[in-house]
């Protein structure tokens, strides 16, 4: 069981008035109060992973990273952790303006089972940075849960890609040694789950190398 910890709707480093770029709706104390709140109840409910998903801000992780790593020290229990953020367009960039390699360096630190993209875009055009969070990371293992294509009013299920062309495409990713962990977001459906499934079962992880960065913190 993954108990998932989203992004809130308050950002601690992006203004909510274009007019007052110093402007916060929230703090850091604010957003790390919150998520010791779901942490608490995600742990005692039976979540044996967390999951620290859809990161448009970079500064909201670190608080959510801050209240679990609390969390963990009081009650003397740990969990893994995954981290998956969010890159929205082709700048390759998540809102608060960091890369998808200084995202990670960002929250490295955590040591986590997973780090990874997800949301806002198919995986045609999260490839690029599937590719590169693969290479800034080669001792984590690597999720990737896009979207089901772009939004398509007209569709069934408001995106454009049917389960056959977003298993193909994380199969493409799983064959290129780039993933670890594959699934889906806005507009996939029980189909698509299934047909992702069938496409990668058969092939091989990617292999971790091995870590200098923790061996050199420690």
């Amino acid at each position: 069981v993954v108990g998932a910890l989203g992004p809130t709707p308050k950002t601690a480093s992006i203004s909510p008035d274009v007019n007052d770029p110093g402007a916060r709706n929230t703090s850091f104390e604010e957003l790390r109060k919150a998520y010791y709140e779901q942490t608490q109840a995600l742990v005692k409910g039976g979540s044996d992973v967390l999951l620290i998903e859809t990161i448009f801000d970079t500064l909201n992780a670190k608080a959510a990273l801050f209240a679990i790593d609390e969390y963990f020290d009081n009650s003397g229990e740990r969990l893994p952790l995954i981290i998956s953020g969010t890159v929205t367009d082709a700048s390759g960039r998540i809102l608060s303006g960091q890369t998808v390699t200084a995202f990670w360096h960002s929250v490295r630190h955590a040591q986590p089972l997973a780090i990874g993209l997800n949301c806002a875009l198919g995986a045609a055009l999260m490839r690029p940075y599937i590719q590169e969070l693969a290479k800034a990371a080669p001792d984590t293992f690597i999720s990737c849960y896009p979207n089901a294509g772009l939004p398509n009013p007209m569709s069934d299920t408001g995106f454009d890609e049917t389960p056959d062309v977003t298993s193909r495409l994380l199969r493409e990713f799983a064959e290129e040694g780039l993933v670890n962990i594959v699934g889906g977001c806005c507009g996939t459906t029980p189909e698509h789950i299934s047909a992702i499934h069938q496409a990668v079962a058969p092939l091989a992880g990617r292999v971790l190398q091995k870590s200098y960065f923790y061996q050199e913190a420690a």
